[in-house]
C-alpha cells in the first residue's frame, strides 16, 4: 500500500551533501522546507534548485516550501553567552540595553514595543517556555520581572506572552523582501509566520503574486489569536501548519491535543490541507530510532486527518536525516491500515458550489462503495485531487496534469500521487483510455481493474471538469 501521508522536511548543512539529498529523497520525502530563519538567501536558492535537479534525475516530484521567518521576538546576547537565573529574583527586560549587554539582572530584547504590550501580573515565557517570568512594573524602555522558573538562559531566545497579545506585525521587513526570493526559486508554497487574522495571509498573497509566484499559502497557528481568527485565516489561505513550538508556549502545553484534533477537523471541513509539525520525531536529531511517545504522536496525527507530518532539525541539523523519513514512513503507513482513516462520515449538510467539486466529491463516494483500484483525475489546477482528498478513503488519487507546479503542489495532499499527462495532445475521444494507459504504464493499476476517471468536456480548461466514467483496464467501455 502507498503511503498516503506526506512527509515534509527541512533543508540544512545535514543535507547539503548531494549524497545525503539523494538519501533523502529515495527515503520519500515529498516536500522540503527552507526555513528563512536561518541561512542566506543565496543558500536558499541553491537548495531549491540542487534539490529540483535530484528529484528529477532520481523520477520523483518533490515540492518546496518556503517558511518565513516572521517577528520572532527575542532577547539580546549576554556578555558572557548565557546566565542562570534564579527562583524568586528580578530580572529585567530592556529594550534600550544594547545588543551584548546581558548580564543576571537585565537583558536587551530586539523588539522595541515589547514595553507596551505588557502589563503587571502578565506572564512572560522564554526559551519556549523553559523560563518564565511575571511582570511586576513596566518603567520606560524596563520591564521588571520576577523570575518563577529559572534556569540556563542563553542568547537570542524567542519571547512569549502566555495568552497571546503581541502587537508585533505579521510580515517584517525581511520577510517582504524574502516573498520576494521565494517567487524567484518557483516556490510551491509560502508560509506565513505568526498570522493573527486572515487580513495578514492577504497580504502575503498580494505581495507574493505582485512578485510573480503562484504558491500556494501555508497559514502557521502559532498565535493564540489565530486560534481565535481560526475559519477566518483558514478561508484565507491554503494550508494551515500546526506550529506546536510557539502555539503550546502561548496556549499552554495542555491544550494542544484538543487544539491540534480541532484545526485537523475545521480544515479538512473546510477543504484546506494541513500540516502537522514540531518536535514530532526531535530525538532522532541524535539518536537512530525514535521514541514510543514519538511514535503515537506521529500515528495520533495521522489518525487525526493531517495530510502532513513536518520534520524540522531532525533533517536540517541531524545526524539521520534519510532514516528519520523512512521511520516517519513506515509510523504513517501503520497507522493509514486502521480502518478509521479510510472511513468517510456522510455529510448531509454537504452543498457543491462547483461543478468540478461535485464531480470530485461523488467520484470518493463512489469510489468508496465500489471495488476501485485507483481515482485517475485529469486536472489543470490540482483543485479536482484536492477535493477528493478531503474525504476519507484508501483508494490512490492520481493527478494526471501537463503542468510541472500543479505536480508539484499535489505532493502535499494526502493520498494524492502527480503524473505527467498532456491532455491536450490525446484524443479527446479517447481521453480516458490514454489516461488508463498512463496508470498502467506507472504500475498502478492491471488488466480487469476498475478505475474511475474524472475529466472536462474541453481538453486544458481549468476548473472545467464535468463528467466521471468507470473503466474497466483492458475492457472496450
Amino acid at each position: 500500500m502507498k503511503r498516503r501521508t506526506k512527509i515534509v522536511a527541512t533543508l540544512g548543512p545535514a543535507t547539503d551533501e548531494v549524497q545525503a539529498l539523494d538519501a533523502l529523497i529515495r527515503a520519500g520525502v515529498d516536500v522540503v522546507r527552507l526555513n528563512f530563519s536561518h541561512g542566506s538567501q543565496p543558500e536558499h536558492i541553491a537548495r531549491a534548485r540542487r534539490v529540483r535537479e535530484r528529484a528529477r534525475a532520481l523520477g520523483r516530484e518533490v515540492g518546496v516550501l518556503v517558511d518565513l521567518q516572521g517577528p520572532k521576538i527575542r532577547i539580546h546576547r549576554f556578555r558572557e553567552g548565557r546566565v542562570d537565573l534564579d527562583d524568586g529574583a528580578r530580572f529585567v527586560l530592556d529594550a534600550g540595553l544594547p545588543a551584548g549587554a546581558g548580564t543576571r539582572e537585565a537583558v536587551g530584547v530586539s523588539y522595541a514595543a515589547l514595553p507596551g504590550d505588557v502589563a503587571r501580573g502578565d506572564i512572560l515565557l522564554l526559551d519556549d517556555g523553559a523560563i518564565v517570568l511575571e511582570v511586576e512594573d513596566v518603567k520606560g524602555t524596563r520591564i521588571g520581572c520576577r523570575v518563577v522558573v529559572g534556569g540556563a538562559l542563553s542568547d537570542n531566545k524567542g519571547i512569549n506572552r502566555q495568552g497571546g497579545g503581541l502587537s508585533a506585525q505579521a510580515l517584517t521587513d525581511k520577510d517582504r523582501a524574502d516573498i520576494g526570493v521565494a517567487a524567484a526559486l518557483r516556490a510551491d508554497y509560502l508560509a506565513v509566520s505568526f498570522p493573527r487574522a486572515a487580513a495578514d495571509i492577504h497580504e502575503a498573497r498580494a505581495l507574493l503574486h505582485a512578485a510573480g509566484g503562484n504558491a500556494g499559502i501555508v497559514a502557521k497557528i502559532e498565535r493564540a489569536e489565530a486560534i481565535a481568527d481560526l475559519e477566518g485565516i483558514m478561508q484565507a489561505a491554503d494550508v494551515v501548519m500546526i506550529a506546536r513550538g510557539d502555539l503550546g508556549v502561548e496556549i499552554g502545553d495542555a491544550e494542544l491535543p484538543a487544539a491540534q484534533k480541532r484545526i485537523i477537523q475545521v480544515a479538512r471541513s473546510l477543504d484546506r490541507v494541513v500540516i502537522t509539525a514540531t518536535q514530532m520525531m526531535q530525538s532522532m536529531v541524535e539518536n537512530p530510532i525514535p521514541t514510543r511517545a514519538e511514535v503515537f504522536d506521529v500515528a495520533n496525527a495521522v489518525l487525526d486527518g493531517t495530510d502532513a507530518v513536518m520534520l524540522s532539525a531532525e533533517t536540517a541539523i541531524g545526524k539521520y536525516p534519510a532514516r528519520v523519513v523512512q521511520a516517519m514512513g513506515r509510523i504513517c503507513q501503520a497507522a493509514e491500515r486502521q480502518r478509521l482513516t479510510t472511513q468517510s462520515a456522510r455529510r448531509q449538510s454537504m452543498r457543491f458550489s462547483r461543478i468540478d467539486e461535485a464531480i470530485a466529491k461523488a467520484a470518493m463516494y463512489t469510489a468508496n462503495r465500489l471495488n476501485v483500484k485507483a481515482i485517475a483525475a485529469l486536472t489543470e489546477s490540482g483543485a479536482t485531487p484536492l477535493w477528493m482528498s478531503r474525504i476519507s478513503s484508501g483508494i490512490p488519487i492520481y493527478a494526471l496534469t501537463r503542468h510541472a507546479d500543479t505536480r508539484a503542489k499535489v505532493t502535499l495532499y494526502r493520498g494524492v500521487y502527480p503524473l505527467d499527462f498532456d491532455v491536450t495532445i490525446a484524443d479527446h475521444a479517447a481521453v480516458s483510455h490514454d489516461a488508463l494507459d498512463r496508470l498502467v504504464q506507472h504500475g498502478a493499476v492491471r488488466e480487469g481493474d476498475l478505475v474511475i476517471v474524472t475529466e472536462g468536456a474541453f481538453a486544458g480548461v481549468l476548473g472545467g471538469t464535468n463528467a466521471m466514467r468507470i473503466l474497466r483496464v483492458g475492457g472496450s467501455s
